[in-house]
């Protein structure tokens, strides 16, 4: 390793911050040289200073660490490929890879798909849409998604909870549009008996749903759907939402900070609630109605987080809501 870029990466690992903060302009001042030297440092599990100037450097770099990295995703060091892969996809999306490293993801994919089970979908927060399992290509058609890729549970979640999005571009006139990316899971078994419906799938995506106004994609949904549901855990502001819409109508709905509470009729299942309390307490908590989201989940589709093998059917797909904006676009290395 060439001096100066041993003597800045010490200067990039210690707690000073303005030292650490010269390093990595140092760093970027090098240019693509640097990219062998930063890559053992970005798979470090530990929450590192070294970690994440070696991260920052990559991510201003951007498109000039591009060939380097490619360049040893070909011909190694093959202790830094895995690495490489990783940053390739976090700077430019898959569409950085070349035809063989395309392959080998898409097929770690479908093998992992063979043998996934169980999944698990988020519980401690988070925003989602349920509708009807059997009536998926009319989901697709309602929210004009394109680009439907297999994938499993967690490179979903993944994709829409965590990783990035949404990305802005400029259509074929020039307009300033953005792209959204979305996760509809596998099938899965309804376990309230008094359900019509047996099966249910999520539809999970952060942005989506924050910025289109996912109480609006619930009733796109259900007018195509027959039924949708769209689900809201925050747990920061202490805040949950349900809200049931059928046939393209509001039915009934619940928001911890709406007034009124609660809007529509009572729905059987919260009737039995109030119905079945067992002491003057629970039945004021239910004189309205059910408050409690994923009580109302687990009542009206399903209930997310660990999820029975054998009711989970299928596998999930990955979209996106514009045809000038395939997957491969959206930036960010994902768990398979």
């Amino acid at each position: 390793m060439p001096e100066p870029i041993d003597s800045l990466l010490h200067d990039a690992s210690g707690k000073d911050r303005g030292l650490r903060r010269a390093a990595e302009d140092g760093l970027v001042a090098i240019g693509p040289q640097v990219v062998e030297s930063l890559l053992p440092h970005v798979g470090i599990a530990s929450r590192s200073l070294l970690k994440w100037s070696a991260e920052s450097v990559l991510k201003r770099l951007g498109d000039e660490a591009l060939p380097r990295l490619r360049e040893i995703r070909r011909h190694g060091p093959g202790r830094l490929r895995g690495n490489a892969l990783k940053v390739l996809v976090d700077l430019g999306g898959a569409e950085c890879l070349d035809e063989v490293d395309r392959r080998t993801v898409e097929r770690l994919v479908r093998i992992k798909l063979l043998d996934e089970l169980p999944v698990q979908t988020p519980s401690e927060g988070g925003r989602w849409l349920a509708f009807p399992a059997d009536r998926l290509d009319d989901a697709v058609a309602a929210l004009g998604l394109h680009d439907l890729r297999p994938v499993t549970t967690v490179m979903g979640v993944d994709a829409t909870t965590r990783a990035a999005d949404s990305m802005e571009f400029k259509d074929s006139s020039g307009r300033a549009r953005t792209a959204y990316r979305v996760f509809i899971t596998p099938e899965f078994e309804s376990w309230s008996s008094a359900l019509a419906i047996s099966n249910w799938r999520m539809l999970w995506g952060n942005s989506f749903i924050d910025e289109l106004d996912g109480f609006m994609q619930a009733d796109k949904l259900s007018k195509h759907c027959g039924e949708a549901h769209l689900y809201l855990l925050d747990p920061y502001h202490s805040a949950e939402n349900w809200y049931v819409a059928r046939n393209g109508r509001r039915v009934r709905g619940y928001g911890t900070y709406s007034d009124p509470e609660f809007l529509g009729q009572p729905l059987p299942f919260e009737i039995e609630y109030r119905e079945n309390a067992v002491d003057e307490e629970e039945a004021e908590q239910y004189a309205e109605g059910v408050p409690d989201a994923l009580t109302a989940a687990f009542n009206l589709s399903v209930e997310p987080g660990p999820m029975h093998a054998d009711g989970t059917h299928g596998h999930g797909w990955l979209a996106t809501t514009h045809p000038d904006v395939p997957n491969s676009r959206f930036r960010g290395a994902l768990s398979i």
